[in-house]
């Protein structure tokens, strides 16, 4: 039997303010920028919203007993629960929802999002993910 993870009122109230502040930056600015100008605009719409953001974030990893601190690098972290990746590139890759699959059980948080910001209707962009 599969279990299924259930995401709180706080992680779905972040999931929310995400999804806005996706749309609002998609619309001011468009397709066709840098991931990192999507990044920087993303965490401002969020502090604005009075979330504590975090951006390039290294998480380090535990693999057979020790700590490599060259592990992993979050896009951004909200309220550090919800992991978020930026992408702005036109083909899609599979490898990126690995990606963040692995960025959630590494960092044992339970929501992640997925955003290509390189489409016409940001709406085809977003992906979410429960760990």
């Amino acid at each position: 039997m599969q279990k299924f993870t259930q995401t709180t009122e706080q992680e779905e109230s972040i999931g929310n303010a995400i999804v806005n502040a996706v749309y609002k930056v998609h619309k001011e600015l468009g397709p066709g920028l840098l991931e990192k100008v999507y990044e920087i605009c993303v965490e401002h719409e969020l502090k604005k919203a009075g979330f504590k953001v975090k951006r390039q974030v290294d998480i380090p990893i535990v693999y057979d007993g020790i700590t490599f601190n060259e592990g992993l690098r979050l896009d951004l972290l909200v309220e550090d629960l919800v992991v978020v990746e930026l992408k702005a590139i036109e083909t899609d890759n599979p490898v990126w929802e690995a990606q963040i699959i692995s960025h959630l059980k590494l960092t044992k948080l339970k929501l992640g999002f997925l955003i290509n910001f390189n489409v016409p209707i940001i709406k085809q962009g977003i992906r979410r993910f429960v760990n």
